[in-house]
């Protein structure tokens, strides 16, 4: 094996473990999310968490117990509207159905706006529906910030009012994840000294894409930073590639949806 083949079986082995593997399509049934559970499983070792309307928090706790698989939902997804009352209400509810963590979508259209109190206000008041076991993470949404300086403002803010996590993007526009946004956020964590995580969502569907995620944390945050209470993928088809790349390592390719 070349030193690059064993750097991305490597990586491939790491990033199965910080995948919050996501459904989030206006058709999802059932059927889709147990699909979705059942892929949770790798034989390589279960992912973080999946991430999926809030609707299908109890059929997904079901069939993830015991596998140490995290359940996550969103709420004010995906537009990231301003009335706070709805947001926290949508919170509550993934709390009481025994959800995880909440993948929350700031008010970005507000902050940038000028109105930073509406979008800490909301994470703030979410954050108290969360409680101290339930993480809270807070979406950006960098493509429509766009600016390394508004995305650091804006994780700073989020950090401020209660974040668990800072995460990228819904994957609902046309720029999702990039380094770029990854680097300002990864700045504002370290420069807040608070223990944050950070998610990279939207985009990113292959093993090198994880790889050079994964070294920019490293170089900013330290070597052992980025485990699964720090770091997301947040992918529905990066599993592939990572679970293509760890068969093509051990020369023993799997069929079509043996996982």
């Amino acid at each position: 094996m070349t030193d690059d083949a064993a750097e991305m079986t490597a990586t491939a082995e790491r990033a199965i473990h910080l995948l919050d593997l996501t459904s989030l399509n206006d058709g999802d049934d059932d059927a889709a999310v147990a699909a979705l559970c059942k892929r949770a499983r790798t034989v390589s070792g279960p992912v973080a968490a999946v991430c999926i309307w809030p609707r299908f928090i109890t059929l997904a706790r079901g069939l993830l117990e015991y596998s140490g698989v995290r359940v996550a939902a969103v709420a004010n997804f995906p537009a990231g509207g301003d009335d706070i009352a709805a947001a926290v209400l949508e919170t509550e509810d993934i709390v009481n159905q025994g959800g995880d963590e909440v993948d929350l979508v700031m008010p970005y259209t507000r902050w940038l706006g000028g109105d930073v109190a509406v979008a800490r206000d909301m994470i703030a008041a979410c954050k108290a529906a969360c409680g101290d076991h339930v993480l809270l993470k807070v979406i950006l949404e960098t493509g429509h910030l766009r600016e390394p300086a508004k995305i650091y403002a804006a994780a700073g803010d989020a950090i401020e009012a209660g974040a668990d996590f800072v995460k990228t993007s819904t994957g609902k526009i046309e720029v999702s994840a990039t380094l770029e946004a990854a680097e300002a956020m990864l700045r504002a964590i370290r420069d807040s000294g608070r223990d944050v995580g950070f998610k990279a969502a939207g985009g990113i569907r292959d093993t090198a894409a994880a790889a050079a995620y994964l070294a920019l944390a490293d170089g900013m945050m330290g070597p052992d930073w980025a485990d699964p209470l720090h770091f997301r993928f947040g992918a529905s088809g990066l599993l592939d590639d990572l679970l293509g790349q760890l068969d093509a390592a051990a020369g023993a390719p799997r069929g079509p949806g043996s996982y």
